[in-house]
């Protein structure tokens, strides 16, 4: 399997990262996510959602995607 360069797309709530990647499967574009745990989000304020990567070179489309999820 080929390495892909990733960047991160945003940290979002469990909901909208859900249909954020959703929507990135159906387009095809390749992505992955990290979750804290429990136990981390009660203790780093930071770790509060979902971060989701996405391959760098569909950063765009998947940018234009989150935003139009989100409504922005």
């Amino acid at each position: 399997m080929a390495a892909t360069d990733t960047v991160q797309l945003g940290q979002f709530t469990d909901e909208n990262a859900e249909r954020i990647v959703d929507r990135l499967e159906d387009a095809g574009i390749t992505w992955w996510v990290k979750q804290s745990g429990g136990l981390t989000r009660v203790l780093f304020a930071g770790d509060w959602g979902v971060r989701v990567f996405v391959d760098a070179a569909r950063a765009d489309d998947a940018a234009a995607i989150a935003r139009e999820v989100l409504g922005d």
